[in-house]
């Protein structure tokens, strides 16, 4: 848990850099609006490709050597985004940061599956879910520092030194199964099934990751992670960009606002695990809907609410809170509870294609619809969000609309 919560924690800095040197590399004329916005999409779609393809593959690794080295590339492609500033090197280079990035959920998912039974899953992946937030405020807090002080460079130099440290870890911590290690499964030591259990033995692991292709819950879930992602890196990518250019913060004081948020997230991540194993016996829906509300509450105070920072700050916690929980649960405790488990990997990987998708279309139409509205007037800028904001938050109803039609999903083992 140390390693694949901590771990991904500090290799999440290496993903969410190029939302802290936006305003920097924008105010040097390295990229207009919409050119961050095709990379940053770059990202996205290669995550969505590898999360997938790598989502099936971790399903066969050894665990150890697949996070260990992914956490080490991905800090190689952040080191070189650092002398980059052409536009289409910084495209293929933050592409292929997505595709290394697309390994760690995937491996995470497949080790806790592992080693925690049904009973404990939504609780460990509580805590597993606070590693996004914790990646998160290291980057807004952290990083936009380092940007604010040293330069744009620092912004990918930084992450990229915390993601050699995180792979040397991960290395050292990390084991594979039990079975790798002669222990039986967790779910036959604890004799915590679901029910009637699925004979993985009479079927190959490769039909079986096929199977989960046939259970139309999972097609209705990708489409709500893919909602609900849109506004998680709505916010991940351009919360920065408009605290600092409509709110008129610092971006010292824009990331730490945020930094409330993900702050929130933690405590929404664990909240999400407990409240749904503990008051709703380990089902989802009802969970979904309370966290979904509370996020879309949190949304209309951050951009509509009285204009001071106490009540921005309110909006922060509620939106970090509701959306952590959502992530918890649609971007893949959902589907890992509606998947076989020993095919957990594949699971994650058919919801991660869809969500990544919906976060890459979403960086490419906001930066659209951001370099629309930006207007300059006597050679400074001005920014005009409002049909950005309409966008994200019209995503987060459908997604909530979307996750509440499976209300009465059925489980597997």
């Amino acid at each position: 848990m140390l390693a694949i919560t901590l771990g991904y924690g500090v290799i999440y800095t290496c993903r969410l850099a190029l939302g802290v040197v936006k305003q920097p590399l924008i105010d040097e004329g390295v990229f207009t609006p919409a050119e961050l916005g095709h990379i940053g999409s770059a990202l996205f779609y290669t995550y969505a490709i590898g999360k997938l393809t790598n989502g099936f593959l971790a399903d066969h690794a050894n665990m150890k050597r697949f996070i260990a080295f992914a956490f080490a590339a991905t800090a190689v492609c952040n080191v070189l985004m650092g002398f980059t500033t052409a536009l289409w090197t910084a495209v293929l280079l933050w592409g292929l940061n997505g595709w290394f990035q697309s390994f760690g959920a995937p491996g995470g998912v497949v080790a806790m599956t592992a080693w925690f039974s049904n009973r404990e899953r939504g609780r460990m992946y509580g805590i597993w879910s606070t590693a996004h937030s914790l990646g998160e405020g290291l980057t807004f807090l952290v990083v936009g520092s380092l940007v604010a002080w040293l330069g744009w460079r620092w912004g990918y130099l930084g992450p990229g030194l915390f993601g050699f440290a995180a792979a040397a870890c991960a290395w050292w911590l990390l084991q594979d199964r039990p079975r790798t290690l002669g222990l039986p499964t967790v779910a036959d030591w604890k004799n915590d099934h679901y029910g009637e259990t699925l004979k993985v033995d009479a079927r190959s692991v490769l039909a079986l990751q096929l199977s989960i292709l046939k259970l139309p819950a999972i097609w209705v879930l990708c489409l709500a992670a893919a909602t609900t992602y849109v506004t998680r890196y709505a916010i991940n990518s351009w919360g920065v960009l408009y605290l600092q250019e409509v709110r008129g913060f610092s971006l010292p004081m824009a990331g730490t606002l945020l930094m409330v948020s993900t702050l929130a997230g933690i405590a929404g991540a664990v909240a999400y695990g407990f409240v749904s194993d503990r008051f709703f016996a380990a089902r989802r829906p009802p969970a979904n809907l309370l966290f979904a509300l509370v996020e879309i509450a949190g949304l209309l105070l951050i951009f509509y609410g009285p204009t001071n920072t106490t009540t921005l700050t309110i909006g922060l916690l509620m939106f970090g809170v509701g959306l952590t929980g959502l992530v918890t649960s649609l971007g893949g405790l959902f589907a890992v509870d509606i998947a076989p488990k020993r095919v957990a990997g594949a699971a994650m990987g058919v919801i991660g294609i869809f969500s990544y998708i919906g976060a890459g279309i979403q960086e490419q139409v906001t930066g659209r619809l951001v370099q629309q509205g930006m207007t300059v007037v006597d050679g400074v800028r001005h920014y005009d969000f409002d049909a950005a904001i309409l966008f994200w938050i019209g995503s987060s109803v459908l997604s909530m609309l979307l996750a509440a039609s499976l209300w009465r999903t059925r489980m597997h083992d």
